[in-house]
Parts: structure tokens; sequence; C-alpha cells
């Protein structure tokens, strides 16, 4: 068995993205991401530790930043940035793309769901167009909304979400529907996608997001 799932589709989305990569200024490797606080260059260096942190370095970095753990990726990240140009972050994404590792203390999906929802969090600002192919979109979707420490069904606790582009649906309550993509990004805290969803339930769904 792999360690990471659908492999081949983790490593169609690394190339791919990196060959996006490759087009950016150096004014949009420095824009902010959808991250709060993450610039395009924090979010591209977290994607390149996917396959090369260990656990024990994972429980060191959390040490470091008293247990948040949020922030132990952010500090990762930007010591990454400041030690890795743009060149050499694209080149790391696609030596990377066929290497089946991923940090022990994440879920197979993991890999994946964070190359659809990092690579919409560095494109989306730019407003540059990253397609998000739903088969690889549906399993990320009951991937998330089952994963404790994200908190997806808890923030949507009330509420039937519907993609509309796919089979996946959870929940119960006022609607919120639309394309796998937009339902992605809003299960991983990202108040944009919800700009992509519709439904008797959006308004209630925006307010939580504050």
């Amino acid at each position: 068995m792999t360690q990471v799932a659908m492999l081949d589709d983790v490593a169609a989305e690394r190339y791919s993205l990196a060959d996006q990569l490759e087009d950016l200024t150096d004014e949009e490797w420095a824009a902010p991401s959808l991250c709060a606080g993450w610039t395009v260059h924090d979010v591209v260096a977290h994607l390149t530790t996917s396959t090369r942190t260990s656990v024990p370095r994972f429980v060191r970095a959390v040490l470091r930043a008293r247990g948040d753990v949020d922030r132990a990726f952010a500090d990762e990240a930007r010591e990454r940035a400041a030690r890795f140009g743009p060149d050499e972050l694209v080149g790391q994404l696609r030596e990377m793309a066929r290497v089946d590792r991923r940090l022990r203390l994440a879920g197979p999906l993991d890999p994946l769901n964070d190359l659809l929802v990092h690579g919409q969090d560095a494109m989306v600002p730019l407003g540059r167009e990253r397609p998000v192919p739903v088969a690889r979109a549906e399993p990320c979707l009951s991937h998330t909304w089952a994963a404790p420490f994200v908190g997806a069904a808890k923030r949507f606790a009330g509420l039937r979400l519907v993609a509309t582009d796919c089979a996946w649906s959870e929940g119960e309550g006022p609607e919120v529907r639309g394309p796998s993509s937009g339902l992605l990004l809003a299960l991983n805290g990202r108040a944009a996608g919800l700009d992509r969803l519709e439904g008797e339930g959006l308004d209630e769904a925006r307010r939580r997001f504050g």
C-alpha cells in the first residue's frame, strides 16, 4: 500500500502547479495568499515540506510554537521561503512529484488535499485560474469533512452542503451548494470558497466566517 493516496493524481498536481508557478513575476511571489499572513512564496515553500518533515522534527516545531500547530506550519514555511528562492522551490516540487512519503501524523489524502487547496490559495488572489479536477476534489471533500483537526463539520453544523458537480453532500439544514472546488476551499477554512456557492444557507455560512 502507498503512504500517499492517489499518488498519480498528487504527482500530476505537483507537476502542473510547478508549470504554473514558472510564469509568476517576483511581485506575484511576494503577494498575499488566501492563507492569512502567508505570501505565495510561503505557500509554495510549505508544499515542499510534505515529503521532508519527520515526526520528531514536527514535534520540535510544535514545541517551539508553544503547542500551536498552525504557527508551527507557518514558521516552517517562512523559514523555507527565506532559504529557497522561487526557482529552487519549483524544482523541488518536480523532484518530489512521485515521492511516496508523508508526515506520519497526516492522513493518506492530506497531500492531495493540501495541493488542491494551497494551489488555489496561491493563484486565486493573483487572478489566475487554477483548475480543480472533480475526481480529485470529491474524495478530499469527504476526507476534510471527517478530519477532526480541520473542524469543517463543526463549522457547518446545521447546514447541508451539496456539490453540484459530483455526488457529494453532507449535513442537514438550509442548503449551501456549488462546485466541489468552492466547497473544498470553504471546508478547509477559506471564506473565498463561499464566493462560488449559493443557496438559502449561504448567508449563515458567511456569518460563521465572520
